[in-house]
């Protein structure tokens, strides 16, 4: 009876964020480094956040699994900032891998579970119109690039339409996109996903943006878990090179998602059962939570 009594008493703890979040959006991106039965259990977090109401959008990575197929492939990976270096045959491995083989393996296991989630990439519906990324806004926070660098046919956003999430939304679906995107001329762009999850988290006037990730969150020089850094604080970090590699985007999307008028962004840990659930619904929450 006490374990029945204390399984309603998590019911009765969660029933509040139930009310505040019915009928909002939530953008959630999923850590291409998290799989297996952590993709279970994400996918069964999703289906029940939709089963409540709330609209759920997924956004993936793949980094290891482009990484993995590169490497079979003989084809180096090297990265500034975090982000890869694309040329045009890493950018044709870039959309086989995120398109054809995550974005599908995410689709099927939410379906798998009772959910109606619908894959597309950022060229679908023109979701994600992207250019060439300025690599010089990545070394005003203090990130060292090299001298003449060069990502290649990596993107930044420059535009979200979001219709076609939206009408996927109203129709019962859970959109899942991959963070592939192609300016006015035709070319393809590989684009870090915690970006385009920030993007589309504000042009979907989101309520949350939940980052996650293989890591508990951003740790300080301990390597003890920061529970809510400022956009000031992290900036501090980044250049003493306690925040770093693929993190730097992370706190950067996540503080520019909140400018543009996302209520909450955190960055939490995939790997643990229920991550979602245990941010969404409890007082606690777990991971780091971003401020501006």
């Amino acid at each position: 009876m006490k374990e029945l009594i204390e399984k309603a008493k998590t019911l009765v703890e969660a029933l509040p964020y139930i009310k505040e979040f019915y009928g909002k959006t939530l953008v959630v991106k999923y850590g291409g480094s998290i799989g297996g039965q952590e993709l279970h259990n994400f996918a069964r977090d999703i289906v029940l956040m939709k089963y409540i109401g709330m609209h759920p959008v997924v956004v993936h990575g793949g980094g290891p699994q482009i990484g993995n197929l590169l490497g079979r492939l003989g084809m180096k990976s090297q990265f500034i900032a975090g982000l890869r270096v694309t040329d045009s045959e890493t950018m044709e491995v870039v959309e086989m891998v995120l398109v054809g083989k995550v974005n599908q393996e995410i689709v099927t296991a939410i379906n798998s579970l009772g959910g109606n989630a619908v894959g597309a990439s950022g060229k679908d519906g023109r979701i994600i119109v992207a250019k060439k990324i300025d690599i010089s806004k990545i070394a005003e926070d203090g990130t060292d690039i090299p001298e003449g660098a060069d990502l290649g046919m990596v993107g930044e956003v420059e535009m979200v339409n979001p219709h076609l999430i939206q009408v996927l939304e109203g129709a019962g679906f859970i959109p899942v996109i991959a963070p592939v995107g192609f300016d006015e001329e035709g070319r393809s762009y590989n684009i870090n996903a915690d970006h385009v999850a920030g993007k589309i988290a504000g042009a979907l006037n989101a309520e949350k943006l939940i980052l996650l990730t293989d890591v508990p969150g951003i740790l300080d020089e301990e390597k003890n878990l920061i529970s809510s850094l400022t956009e000031a604080s992290a900036k501090e970090l980044m250049k003493r090179g306690v925040i770093s590699s693929g993190m730097i985007p992370k706190v950067r999307c996540a503080t520019e998602a909140l400018r543009e008028g996302v209520n909450k962004a955190h960055i939490i840990d995939g790997r643990v059962e229920h991550a979602l659930i245990l941010e969404i619904f409890t007082d606690a929450g777990i991971g780091t939570e971003i401020l501006i």
